[in-house]
């Protein structure tokens, strides 16, 4: 059992690509840009969730898909195949179009996009300019991002997907109120989240998504791919609202900090690959940076956690026995 164990992790750590943002920053520039403009086309349309649930990216086996967009009578859903390099725009009437992925800039992008849109009888606008990034560039002028790496986009995929898995094995342990594991094209970062169930207080002059986004207390963890204050991909995990003494908490694994600028705590990717067991460490990390926020902050942790019973067979088993 120990060897396969340990041959398991070994297997994980070289499954886990190395992603040097140096390698692929314009790359990934371009890429959050052309995920915004997909992004706004789901916000235009999907009808509003809690906490802005409908703005949302998720995971797929091949990339980044919207899930099912409502359009009148219709069904479509647009996804990001990072295996095919493709934007693959598919309806329920069988109406299908594909926008291909190449070094081209966003505007480029932007314009096909918003012509094969109406060519399969889907009219929408969006507000062409991208948010939570400096000096933004509208969509139809922005040529100075351009680059497209293909095998630095399939590494960042690859990473996305068991990261996805992980967080939701970890999601899986909590019985109160949690997000899904979602992709925020805003921020450009995989996130989850949970909540304790009470109102946070009112934060002075917040806009009204950030009120609806922060209403109630919460602690979220995540994936970042780096840029601005960090120099590499991480992971990281904040309280809203940070308790007293939430900075000071001792969290895992030892590599973790808390970075006062984000106030977040920080666990560098690398950190992760290379760990004797990478989904360990994660684990460690996203569990010990919960119970930081819900220790300091006095969530009722036994009325909210869950604990997943080990005979996994059991559930089969008790609907063949009702059957």
């Amino acid at each position: 059992m120990e060897n396969r164990s340990a041959k398991d992790a070994a297997d994980e750590r070289a499954s886990l690509p190395p992603l040097p943002l140096a390698e692929w920053e314009a790359t990934r520039a371009t890429l959050h840009m052309w995920t915004q403009i997909i992004g706004k086309v789901r916000l235009a349309l999907a009808p509003h969730v809690n906490h802005w649930w409908e703005v949302p990216l998720y995971i797929s086996a091949r990339g980044m898909t919207t899930s099912p967009i409502p359009y009148g009578e219709r069904v479509f859903e647009m996804e990001f195949d990072f295996l095919n390099h493709n934007l693959a725009i598919l309806a329920s009437d069988r109406a299908t179009k594909f926008v291909p992925l190449y070094a081209r800039s966003v505007a480029d992008f932007y314009h096909e996009v918003m012509a094969v849109l109406p060519a399969i009888g889907i009219d929408v606008k969006i507000w062409p300019k991208p948010v939570e990034i400096p000096d933004p560039i509208p969509f139809p002028e922005d040529t100075q991002h351009a680059s497209y790496d293909p095998e630095c986009v399939q590494r960042f995929h690859r990473i996305l997907l068991w990261a996805d898995s992980v967080f939701k094995e970890f999601r899986g342990r909590f019985i109160g109120k949690a997000s899904p594991v979602h992709f925020f094209w805003g921020s450009f970062d995989l996130a989850v989240t949970r909540f304790c169930g009470r109102r946070a207080p009112e934060r002075e002059n917040a806009d009204p998504i950030t009120r609806d986004a922060y209403s109630h207390e919460c602690s979220s963890a995540g994936f970042w791919p780096g840029g601005g204050d960090v120099a590499g991909p991480a992971f990281y995990s904040y309280s809203a609202p940070a308790p007293q003494g939430y900075s000071a908490y001792r969290v895992l694994p030892s590599a973790a900090f808390f970075h006062s600028g984000l106030g977040e705590f920080i666990l560098m990717y690398d950190d992760v690959r290379n760990a004797a067991s990478p989904k360990a460490a994660l684990m460690d990390f996203l569990q010990s940076t919960y119970e930081a926020a819900a220790n300091l902050s006095q969530w009722d942790r036994a009325a909210l956690e869950y604990s997943i019973p080990e005979a996994k067979g059991l559930p089969e088993k008790n609907m063949q026995a009702s059957g």
